[in-house]
C-alpha cells in the first residue's frame, strides 16, 4: 500500500504517542510496586502498626504521594526528550528525499544540466522528484536543440553565402564583366537566403504562439483540388502521378487560406521528393471524423515512396531534421517544411499524424476541427 507523506507523518506520531504511552504505563506500574515494597522496608514499623487505621492511610498516603511527585517530574523530562529525539529521527528520515532534490536544484541553478535525482518512494516526494527529472530531461533536450538549431542555421546561411562571395571574388578578381548568368546564379542564392531566412521567422512565430491567422470559412475540398492541380506538373516532371479524391462536397473548416495552402504544398513537395518515378500520390478528404471526443476535418497526403524508418518518426517534424542525412542541403531541402507544417496546423487547434513503412510508402494525415 501507497502512503502519502501526511499518512506517513501522522503514522509515526501515532506510533511515537503509542510507544510514549505504553512505556510510561509500564513503568507507572513498575514504580508503583517498588514504592509499595520501599515502604514496607522502611515505614512498618510497631509504631506505624500501633496507628489508628486513618493515620495509616495519611502515612502512606504522604509517602507515595511524595515519591509519585519525584518519578512523575523524572519521568516526563525523560520521554520528552524520547520523544524530541525520535521526532528529530523522523523528521529527517521525511526530509531526505527533499535534501536531495534541494542539492540537485542548486546544480541546476549552476547550469549543470546532467541531474537525475533516484526516485525511491511513490509518495508526493516520489512524484515530485519524478517531474525533476522529467523537466531536466526536457531541458537538455532543449538545450541540445538550441545548438543543432545554430549549427544548422550557420550551415544553411553559410551555403549561399559562400556562393555568392566566390563568385563575387572571381569576378572582382579577373576585372571582367559580370555575365547575366552569372547574377542569375547571384540571384538564385539571395532568393534561397531570403525563403530560409522567412521560413525561420515564421517558424519561429508559430512555436511562440505569435502567429497571425486570418481565420475564415473555407472549403476545404476546393482549396485541395486547386493545390493538386497547381503540384500536377512537378510531379509528372518527377514520373508521378498525383490524385486527389473526396466523397463530399463543399468540406468547410474554418482556417487561414494561406497557412493551410502552405501546409499542404510543403507536405505533397516532400511527398513527390521522397517518391520513385513511377510511383503514386494521393489526396484524401474525409468530413466529420470523431477522434478523442472531438469531430475533425481529416486530410490524408499518402504516397508510395521510401517511407521512413520508425526510430526517426519521433524527429520528424524537428527544425532542420532530415531522415536521410547524407543526402544534400540542397537537393533535399532546408528540413523546416513539415516543422511548418506541424506548427501551422497546431495554430489552428488540429494536429498531424504519420504512418509509414520503410519500402512501402508513408502517409501524413492532417486533424482540422470540423466547422461549418
Amino acid at each position: 500500500m501507497m502512503l502519502t507523506v501526511r499518512q506517513k507523518i501522522f503514522l509515526y506520531m501515532g506510533l511515537l504517542v503509542l510507544i510514549i504511552g505504553g512505556a510510561h504505563a509500564v513503568t507507572k506500574q513498575v514504580y508503583m510496586e517498588s514504592v509499595f515494597d520501599q515502604f514496607r522496608k522502611e515505614e512498618i514499623s510497631a509504631s506505624y502498626l500501633n496507628a489508628p487505621p486513618g493515620e495509616q492511610i495519611e502515612i502512606l498516603k504522604t509517602y507515595v504521594s511524595g515519591k509519585m511527585q519525584k518519578f512523575g517530574l523524572e519521568n516526563w523530562v525523560f520521554f520528552i526528550a524520547i520523544g524530541l529525539l525520535f521526532s528529530l529521527w523522523i523528521s529527517g528520515l521525511l526530509t531526505i528525499p527533499l535534501r536531495k532534490l534541494v542539492a540537485a536544484i542548486e546544480r541546476v541553478a549552476q547550469g549543470d544540466l546532467d541531474v537525475n535525482v533516484p526516485v525511491q518512494s511513490k509518495d508526493e516526494y516520489g512524484k515530485v522528484i519524478q517531474t525533476f527529472n522529467d523537466m531536466t530531461l526536457r531541458l537538455r533536450e532543449a538545450e541540445d536543440a538550441r545548438r543543432r538549431l545554430v549549427a544548422d542555421v550557420a550551415h544553411e546561411l553559410r551555403t549561399p553565402l559562400s556562393v555568392m562571395q566566390l563568385k563575387l571574388e572571381n569576378a572582382q578578381q579577373a576585372g571582367q564583366y559580370v555575365l547575366p548568368e552569372m547574377l542569375l546564379r547571384l540571384h538564385d542564392e539571395v532568393i534561397r537566403l531570403g525563403l530560409l531566412v522567412e521560413d525561420l521567422h515564421v517558424l519561429s512565430l508559430a512555436e511562440a504562439g505569435r502567429l497571425a491567422l486570418d481565420c475564415k470559412p473555407l472549403d476545404l475540398a476546393a482549396k485541395l483540388e486547386q493545390v493538386v492541380d497547381d503540384m500536377k506538373m512537378e510531379a509528372e516532371e518527377n514520373g508521378l502521378e498525383i490524385s486527389f479524391h473526396s466523397n463530399t462536397r463543399p468540406v468547410t473548416v474554418v482556417a487561414d487560406a494561406r497557412r493551410i495552402t502552405q501546409v499542404f504544398i510543403n507536405l505533397l513537395t516532400n511527398a513527390i521528393r521522397y517518391t520513385p518515378e513511377g510511383g503514386k500520390i494521393s489526396v484524401v478528404i474525409e468530413d466529420k471524423v470523431l477522434d478523442r471526443d472531438a469531430v475533425y476535418t481529416c486530410v490524408s497526403v499518402m504516397d508510395t515512396g521510401i517511407g521512413i524508418p520508425a526510430e526517426e518518426l519521433a524527429h520528424l517534424f524537428d527544425r532542420f531534421y532530415r531522415v536521410e542525412k547524407a543526402r544534400s542541403r540542397h537537393t533535399g531541402g532546408t528540413g523546416l517544411g513539415l516543422s511548418i507544417a506541424h506548427h501551422f496546423v497546431r495554430a489552428h487547434g488540429g494536429f498531424i499524424r504519420v504512418v509509414s513503412e520503410p519500402g512501402q510508402g508513408t502517409t501524413f494525415t492532417v486533424y482540422l476541427p470540423w466547422g461549418n
